[in-house]
């Protein structure tokens, strides 16, 4: 047995364990000291110098690169580190842009939310009179250099998650910035808008392009009729924005928010889900019979397609062709929607509630639209739609729930599971095995592809007798490797399951802020699996709603009806990317 390892903070004695810094034991015992730069996920970078702790005998130290010894004694709020806090927040203030209340992120902010609780009233410092353009070219993210403080979070994020290094340091002393490759637009290099950069910026300076006023322009338009659908992961999200815990589905309360908001009709992505299942599953196992094209890669993430097509354009005929659930549903609401309801496309706004920024960018590809106009009109990403709800004035929490309309609001557990990483492939096989094998599969719990942690995972299924390989990994930078075993001939898994958001959609860019507790993403996951669970079917083409769609209009998956509606293509985007620049 081990010797116990402890230390003392403020007088009090706390052990730890394999703790990788002082700033973790620090939260471990349940307090805290601000930090701008660090995220758990993350290196550790030591830059902003918020988190200094006074350690005997050693001084001030940064408590985020700082290992834990036995016996340190440490203090958390001395004259001396309080100055020191103080002083980095006048300096970042004065260098700052300090239009609040105009800012994005207005209250969720971690510079200002460390400004009032350090009380600053005034800045002894030189305010900033130059300012530089604030970059809005990207479809999903919005730049404004005058907010950023340095902290590097977004490098690393950029780099660390996805292996891409969009953004970066320029420049040295005072002029240094942080901005995308050779100082270009944002919306001009490899970015593949996952948003993960706007997720650990502590500041505006990287926040989500909003769409909320011109989808408030269509509600309060008489002549339009107005149409919800959300994403599976967004329910077990939005109600942080509102008090709740991370992972309480508020599905039926956002039903009842959509429509006091004023949606004239709320249908669930989940329909489309179970819709992408039974056109991938077939796809899959008519690739495995033929043996063509394999592995199968899922299209449901943006940001992994966009990727493929940038970054291994001679790889996209492994990409299935089906479009991902968000554009499913749009196509098939466009499509059936206007007879239905009596009204003519231009009359009807589709919008999407997305815990994704990508999706933002996937709504405007052009091969998502019919007659000239996108399938998607707008899409909101799960921080947008906590924003209209209050400003609706609406007290989320005491909603009574209300279920979403039929048919497209109908939907099994599998459509649900969506939202975590391994759910794609996990509900894929519920279905390819049975369509596999006519037989039933009883125990739909395919345990070993899930996890929020482990960034790859391979599982070995068994269809009756032939055995195949499924491979689940999220962020780009675990899929680079395993593209690089694809070239190499070495790769032994036949589907591939990539979400560029580490855990998956549940962690997406447009989530409420998750990136400074490693929890939130179990527990988001737990919701949904949870729900999975209660649900009476299980397996997507158990779907009754799905099943009349087909025997009413699209025949059977993979009809030529399918293909046209709910099939896509992809494009060579090498010739488009940084590289050409010279």
């Amino acid at each position: 047995m081990t010797d116990k390892k402890t230390l003392f903070i403020d007088g009090k004695e706390v052990e730890f364990t394999d703790e990788p810094n002082l700033l973790e034991v620090i939260r471990k015992a349940g307090m805290n000291v601000p930090t701008f730069c660090y995220r758990p996920d993350l290196t550790s970078f030591g830059a902003c110098r918020m988190c200094v702790v006074e350690v005997e005998g050693r001084g001030i130290q940064s408590s985020c690169t700082m290992p834990p010894e036995a016996g340190l004694k440490i203090h958390l709020n001395t004259e001396k580190t309080r100055r020191i806090r103080k002083t980095v927040l006048e300096l970042l203030l004065a260098n700052h842009d300090r239009k609040c209340l105009t800012c994005e992120k207005s209250g969720d902010c971690e510079l200002q939310r460390y400004a009032e609780e350090y009380g600053i009233k005034e800045i002894r410092y030189a305010e900033k009179e130059e300012f530089l353009p604030v970059d809005d070219s990207s479809p999903a993210i919005v730049r404004d250099p005058n907010k950023c403080i340095l902290c590097g979070a977004c490098v690393r994020a950029c780099s660390e998650y996805q292996g891409h290094s969009v953004l970066g340091f320029a420049n040295r002393g005072s002029k240094t910035l942080v901005q995308p490759m050779n100082g270009r637009p944002l919306g001009q290099v490899d970015c593949i808008n996952c948003g993960q950069c706007v997720a650990v910026c502590p500041t505006g300076a990287l926040s989500i392009k909003s769409y909320i006023d011109d989808v408030w322009a269509r509600i309060t338009n008489p002549s339009m009729k107005v149409v919800a659908h959300m994403a599976p992961s967004v329910r077990v999200a939005l109600g942080e924005m509102f008090g709740l815990k991370p992972g309480e589905n508020v599905i039926g309360k956002m039903n009842a928010a959509l429509r006091r908001i004023g949606f004239d009709m709320v249908f669930d992505t989940n329909f489309a889900a179970d819709l992408t299942i039974l056109e991938e599953a077939t796809e899959f196992l008519g690739r495995l019979k033929s043996g063509e094209n394999l592995p199968l890669f899922t299209s449901c993430c943006p940001g992994w397609v966009k990727y493929v097509e940038t970054m291994h354009p001679d790889m996209t005929k492994h990409l299935s062709s089906c479009k991902s659930p968000m554009s499913m549903q749009s196509a098939v609401l466009v499509d059936l929607l206007p007879k239905a309801l009596g009204v003519e496309r231009k009359d009807l706004t589709i919008v999407s509630i997305m815990p994704c920024t990508g999706k933002k960018f996937e709504a405007l590809r052009s091969e998502l639209s019919h007659n000239n106009m996108q399938d998607t009109d707008f899409v909101l990403t799960t921080k947008e739609l906590g924003k209209m709800i209050k400003s609706a004035g609406i007290d989320f929490a005491s909603l009574e729930p209300e279920e979403a309309d039929s048919p497209y609001g109908e939907y099994t557990g599998a459509g649900t599971i969506f939202g975590a990483s391994g759910g794609v492939a996990e509900a894929a096989v519920r279905t390819a095995y049975e369509y596999a094998t006519g037989e039933p599969l009883q125990d739909v719990d395919i345990k070993p592809l899930r996890g929020t942690s482990n960034r790859c995972r391979d599982v070995e299924l068994d269809l009756k007798g032939t055995k195949l390989v499924v491979r689940v990994v999220s962020t780009l930078k675990e899929a680079e490797k395993s593209l690089k075993e694809i070239k190499e001939g070495k790769a032994q898994f036949a589907l591939l399951e990539v979400m560029a958001c580490p855990g998956g959609c549940i962690n997406g860019g447009g989530q409420p802020r998750s990136c400074d507790d490693t929890t939130v993403k179990a527990k988001r996951a737990e919701g949904l699996y949870k729900e999975d669970k209660e649900l009476k079917v299980r397996k997507s083409h158990l779907n009754e709603s799905i099943q009349k769609l087909y025997s009413d209009y699209l025949e059977k998956p993979n009809s030529h009806k399918a293909h046209e509606l709910l099939h896509t293509v992809y494009f060579d985007r090498f010739q488009n990317s940084y590289r050409d620049v010279k």
